[in-house]
């Protein structure tokens, strides 16, 4: 569900900011091939909302919590690449590596996300998550091997599904990137 800070475009993180009223939000419907999927979700209350709003009964998984933007969290990145400068542009430089003070950086989602994209490659069942931009961009790096420089090899649409297959160590691929969330 899209929140206050998603309007204001101010970096979430791990706050669960306001979320706008219901007549402000799409409505969506899970696309028909992913109904049968077990649903999991972020346990930040936007995701978990909009399992709900989607009729979901998704269970909390805590990996797939948005990446924390540690003291950066509030800020937009137009305020922090004013702020900052060259600090910032060096940082962002990284790709990967990028680490806000005191947060994580998009290696770390991925080395937190791993276990889970095993674990569900594992038990082959096919499995929905309702997740974050940040989390999904990892696996999307994960998936094509971009090094999260640049422009990211897709563009992803974030009112989407998108669908990868696991290999059997739980290694992702695209599959399917902006499925529609059919609208009621």
């Amino acid at each position: 569900m899209p929140t206050a800070w998603n309007e204001a475009g101010v970096l979430q993180g791990r706050a669960d900011s306001e979320l706008l009223p219901y007549r402000q939000v799409p409505q969506w419907q899970v696309p028909f091939e992913l109904l049968r999927f077990r649903w999991v979700s972020s346990p930040l209350e936007r995701c978990r909302a909009t399992a709900r709003r989607l009729g979901m009964d998704a269970a909390v998984e805590p990996r797939l919590a948005e990446m924390d933007w540690g003291a950066w969290e509030g800020c937009t990145l137009a305020d922090l690449r004013a702020r900052l400068g060259d600090a910032m542009a060096a940082e962002e430089a990284k790709g990967r590596d990028f680490r806000p003070p005191g947060g994580e950086s998009p290696r770390d989602v991925q080395q937190r996300v791993k276990p889970l994209l095993a674990g569900i490659a594992a038990s082959h069942q096919d499995t929905a998550a309702i997740t974050h931009k940040g989390v999904i961009r990892a696996v999307l790096a994960l998936a094509t091997g971009w090094d999260m420089l640049g422009k990211p090899p897709h563009r992803l649409s974030w009112s989407a599904a998108h669908l990868f297959s696991l290999d059997p160590s739980g290694h992702p691929s695209v599959e399917r990137l902006n499925i529609p969330m059919e609208r009621r």
